[in-house]
């Protein structure tokens, strides 16, 4: 293996997307960062290589990677890895990285990514950026987002327009502020990536056809791994895809005082404009009056539906970030001066439980 020093940044090339597969299926947050990875890689002019880890015939679905964007995927097939295990996955990620030196690494944070991102950050001596929303290289990209998306008064403020370290955004202090986080000293840089923030690029079949694919055969060792995983027992539980819906229809404080009809009023309006889900602002989550996988917003779930609904919602800033990129965007609120309808497409001012009733009648009718 080549000498590796986390410090010597000129030896470090590529950005690199770990893959994560369960059951040999890949997830959706695969794709999701593998777009975005393309657009990093055409801002640092660099190829974009996924990494995807599985049991015996995992490579049959690499391809669809490269339709996606993925110059490359190499592929580390071993029994041991069929199944997701700290350690087995922790010594083969960063066994190749010291290896190959990749200059970027993103994972997605789900349960896996949130395991394995610090395990492996620590291991290779270098920084971490947890939970991002979003990434740029360009620093011109990046100012045009901070003129988009934040306060900051981008033409009176001097950029180090050189700087071509990737700039890492998330939420901080409880998502009231949002804090862009650099690596400039270590490498690779790493970063894992809120699902549902990122949008997916169409997919190519030229593209995966084209798409290389390195097959490796690792060298486990059974008495390094400590861990075994004996049998995997999935929970039965009605499980809100806010990320993939169609429609999302949330509601806020103006709900609170009578959250059970709300609730029930936002499902007969999702139901009604085409089997859609019930989402809510962070006030009520706070408060206990709706289950935390409902939440839209910066601290939240990101959503792009083809419509979203905001049911008395004033739309500050944190819930508009995970929602202003909605195809159609209909607000309710008795406050005409509210945010929110900075974003709507349309907007009804009034009270919501006057309001849905109508609303739902109007689409059944047509």
């Amino acid at each position: 293996m080549a000498e590796y020093n986390s410090s010597a940044i000129e030896e470090f090339s590529d950005i690199w997307v770990f893959c994560e597969q369960r059951e040999g299926k890949l997830m959706p947050t695969d794709f999701e960062l593998i777009s975005e990875g393309r657009k990093l890689a055409d801002q640092r002019g660099s190829k974009l290589i996924g990494l995807l880890l599985g049991g015996e015939g995992i490579c049959e679905a690499a391809k669809e990677l490269g339709g996606y964007g993925a110059d490359k995927v190499i592929v580390v097939e071993d029994p041991a890895l069929a199944v997701y295990t700290n350690e087995a996955y922790t010594n083969v990620v960063c066994d190749i990285i010291m290896e190959k030196k990749p200059e970027v690494l993103l994972i997605g944070a789900s349960n896996i990514g949130r395991d394995l991102g610090p395990r492996c950050a620590a291991r290779l001596h270098t920084g971490l950026t947890a939970d991002c929303t979003h990434l740029d290289i360009n620093m011109n990209t990046y100012v045009d987002f901070l003129d988009k998306n934040s306060n900051v008064d981008v033409a009176n403020t001097q950029f180090k327009m050189e700087d071509v370290n990737m700039k890492m955004t998330r939420p901080a202090f409880g998502g009231h502020l949002m804090a862009t986080i650099i690596c400039p000293r270590f490498r690779p840089c790493m970063a894992t990536v809120r699902p549902g923030v990122l949008k997916k690029a169409d997919f190519d079949q030229a593209k995966a056809d084209a798409c290389e694919i390195e097959i490796i055969k690792p060298q486990i060792d059974p008495s390094n791994i400590h861990e075994k995983v004996i049998e995997v027992v999935k929970e039965a539980k009605e499980i809100v895809d806010l990320v993939g819906a169609d429609v999302v229809v949330s509601i806020g404080n103006g709900a609170s005082k009578d959250v059970e009809t709300a609730k029930k009023l936002a499902q007969e309006l999702a139901d009604a404009l085409g089997g859609g889900v019930v989402g809510s602002s962070r006030a009520l989550v706070d408060a206990g009056l709706m289950d935390a996988d409902r939440q839209v917003g910066q601290t939240g779930k990101t959503v792009h539906p083809k419509v979203y609904v905001a049911l008395g919602i004033s739309g500050a800033i944190q819930h508009k970030a995970g929602m202003d990129n909605s195809e159609l965007i209909i607000a309710v609120n008795k406050n005409e001066n509210e945010p929110i309808f900075e974003v709507a497409d349309y907007g009804l001012v009034g009270d919501l439980f006057k309001i849905v009733p109508e609303m739902i009648e109007a689409i059944k009718a047509r």
